[in-house]
C-alpha cells in the first residue's frame, strides 16, 4: 500500500522539510518579535484577536485554544478570541453587509486600542483579512499577519508580516501550525517568567 503512494509522501515530507527550514532561516526574528508584540499587549491588559478563513480560521481557533487554556505550563488563562467561530455573527454581517466585512466589523464591536489583531491567510490575498486589519490599525491595534507566497497585499496593512514562501496551501498551513506553536511558547514563557500568569 505504502508503495502505491510513496512518491506523494516523500515528496509532500521532502517539500514540508525545506519550506520549513527555508522559513527558520528567513523568519525566525519576526516570529519572536511577534511573540514579545502579543505579550506586550496582554501585560497591559490587551486582549488577541486572531482570524482566517478555511485552514486559517482552524488555525485562528486553535491558537485562540491554546493562549486562552494551556500549551504547556499550567496558568491563568489569556484572553485570546478567534473571530470565526460564530456562526450567527458571520452569517448575519455577510448577509447584510459582505463577506468582505465579517472581520472588520467585529474587530470593531470587540477591539480597543492595545490589543493585538493577527489575519492569517495563505495566498495574502484575502480581502476580508486585508479589511479587518485595515480596521484594526485605524482603531490602534497592534497587527500582525501569518502569510504565504510573497504576502500578497496583506503584508503592506501588517505592522508585523511573517510570510512563508511556500507555493502550495498545504504546505504554507503547516509551516504556520508550527509558528502557532512558537508563538504560544514565547507568549507563555514570558508571561510566567514576568509572574502575570
Amino acid at each position: 500500500m505504502r508503495k502505491r503512494y510513496s512518491s506523494i509522501i516523500d515528496n509532500a515530507i521532502r517539500d514540508h522539510v525545506s519550506l520549513v527550514e527555508a522559513f527558520f532561516k528567513e523568519g525566525l526574528s519576526k516570529l519572536v518579535t511577534l511573540g514579545d508584540a502579543i505579550a506586550s499587549s496582554l501585560e497591559a491588559g490587551g486582549k488577541v484577536l486572531l482570524f482566517g478563513n478555511g485552514g486559517s480560521a482552524a488555525d485562528a481557533q486553535h491558537i485562540a485554544a491554546e493562549l486562552v487554556n494551556r500549551l504547556e505550563k499550567n496558568r491563568k488563562a489569556i484572553p485570546a478570541i478567534a473571530l470565526t467561530t460564530d456562526s450567527s455573527i458571520i452569517t448575519s454581517i455577510a448577509n447584510d453587509i459582505s463577506f468582505r466585512a465579517i472581520f472588520a466589523r467585529q474587530i470593531e464591536a470587540l477591539g480597543k486600542a492595545g490589543d493585538i489583531a493577527i489575519g492569517i491567510s495563505t495566498s495574502g490575498k484575502s480581502r476580508n483579512v486585508y479589511l479587518g486589519l485595515k480596521t484594526a490599525s485605524r482603531m490602534g491595534l497592534a497587527t500582525a499577519a501569518l502569510l504565504g507566497r510573497d504576502g500578497g497585499e496583506i503584508k503592506s496593512v501588517a505592522s508585523i508580516p511573517i510570510i512563508v514562501r511556500g507555493k502550495d496551501t498545504q504546505r504554507i498551513q503547516e509551516v504556520h501550525a508550527i509558528i502557532g506553536h512558537l508563538i504560544c511558547q514565547i507568549v507563555e514563557t514570558r508571561l510566567i517568567q514576568g509572574k502575570r500568569y
